[in-house]
């Protein structure tokens, strides 16, 4: 389901003789002006926005015609991120553009949605060299509040399910750590070595000396990559890259398909893809944030902690939860509640989360996680029935046992946990024996 929502242009953005025009809308003003400068770095700032935008355009799994899908743009102390999600929800993308890459203030902050059209995709495809790039983020002495002069309105559909992969990336890339990396150079060839678009199997990569080698099974210290076409938007910032780090679960042997991030590094700014765990499978529907999304405090939670986000580059949970008198873990679910409004991203170099703006609201939290309404209804119901770390849910047409092993993991004897096995995220029955056992508990 579309959620379409209205956006105001002053005019298309483009690749004017001043230099990289980019219009926004949202913000905490009408067309907000984040920035005015110039990149430091044109020619790789051109090739990752075209690469975000590519991205935002792209459908990897069953391909159709291009989408008409603008990239996100916050703007924060020092930096500014572009991200977007492919059509079909199962690559994220996302360019920091960091302080290095800034020639210029920050002069507001806010998340805007950005006008990539096909002019100015031609425009940058043009940028090389040292031609300077100026940027101004949103129209440079206006604000528009009304549709009167040459203002433009679009309506702009964003799916649902990039809220709802938002929500869920920021769960899984938080408990990624760095696997390796690997110079520019061999970057380039281990890239050329990938399968072709359009492969489907799930390989593993292995640090191997200096570069990466790939196998078809996991093993301990390997970085999942399925479908590895999907890294094909990487290329086009490869030749201003230093390095390119990978980023992932811990591994093991017999360990099931994971996500994993790949993030080419020039200095001045970051370009990374996460990968859902298989080609077929987009974040929307991963399941990550539920356990998260179950406590009895997390709204009231969420309300303290989104009040005393204040748009710095990294959120540090540890003084976050000083300042909210919360403990570290109920801070972590907060920001996972905060997460399916899209205030809040996870980046996975910096290990820290980062705060956000998008045009949602926390209320679509019920409607987007049906097992968590689920869950409760079983719970309200008085459905669970404890018997030690075990439970027995009933059903108006079933029985169902849910057992707790000594990881905090629960299984369930329902069809969905025999067919998932816990890979998407817990069913609503064992999400609801985890509600009336204890607060924020960690479910697979």
């Amino acid at each position: 389901m579309n959620a379409v929502q209205t956006y105001r242009y002053l005019q298309p953005s483009a690749l004017r003789t001043a230099g990289l025009d980019l219009q926004t809308c949202g913000g905490p003003a009408a067309n907000p002006r984040f920035f005015a400068g110039f990149l430091t770095a044109p020619a790789a700032a051109a090739a990752g926005l075209l690469a975000v935008a590519e991205v935002a355009r792209t459908r990897y799994y069953q391909p159709v015609n291009p989408a008409s899908l603008d990239p996100v743009v916050t703007g924060s102390r020092g930096r500014l991120r572009f991200e977007s999600f492919s059509g079909c929800c199962g690559v994220y993308a996302r360019m920091d553009v960091l302080p290095a890459g800034l020639d210029g203030d920050i002069s507001g902050h806010g998340t805007t949605n950005v006008d990539v059209n096909p002019p100015l995709r031609e425009a940058l495809a043009r940028v090389g060299g040292i031609e300077p790039l100026h940027v101004a983020v949103g129209p440079e002495d206006l604000t528009v509040s009304t549709m009167d002069g040459s203002v433009v309105e679009r309506k702009v559909p964003l799916p649902g399910r990039w809220l709802r992969g938002f929500a869920e990336v920021h769960v899984l890339t938080a408990g990624f750590e760095p696997r390796a990396e690997i110079a520019a150079a061999e970057a380039a060839a281990f890239l050329r070595r990938l399968p072709a678009a359009g492969d489907r199997s799930v390989l593993w990569a292995v640090p191997a000396g200096r570069t990466l080698r790939l196998t078809s099974r996991p093993v301990p210290g390997a970085v999942c990559l399925a479908g590895a076409g999907r890294l094909a938007a990487l290329r086009g910032v490869l030749r201003h890259a230093r390095t390119l780090r990978v980023y992932g679960p811990a591994a093991r042997a017999g360990s099931p398909a994971v996500p994993s991030t790949w993030e080419l590094d020039t200095g001045a700014l970051r370009l990374s893809l996460t990968l859902s765990p298989e080609p077929y499978r987009g974040f929307s529907g991963e399941g990550a944030a539920l356990a998260a999304l179950a406590g009895d405090d997390v709204v009231d939670d969420a309300e303290l902690v989104g009040a005393l986000l204040n748009w710095d580059p990294t959120i540090d949970v540890a003084a976050l939860a000083d300042a909210a008198a919360l403990p570290d873990e109920r801070v972590r679910a907060a920001l996972a509640q905060l997460g399916t409004a899209g205030r809040v991203g996870y980046d996975v170099a910096d290990g820290a989360y980062f705060h956000r703006v998008m045009p949602y609201d926390a209320g679509r939290v019920e409607r987007d996680n049906p097992r968590l309404v689920g869950a409760r209804a079983l719970v309200e119901r008085g459905a669970v029935e404890r018997d030690g770390e075990n439970a027995t849910v009933r059903t108006d047409a079933e029985t169902y046992r849910v057992r707790r092993h000594p990881n905090g993991a629960y299984s369930c004897t329902c069809r969905w946990w025999a067919r998932h096995r816990g890979q998407r995220g817990p069913c609503r029955h064992a999400l609801a024996v985890s509600m009336v056992a204890a607060p924020v508990e960690v479910l697979s």
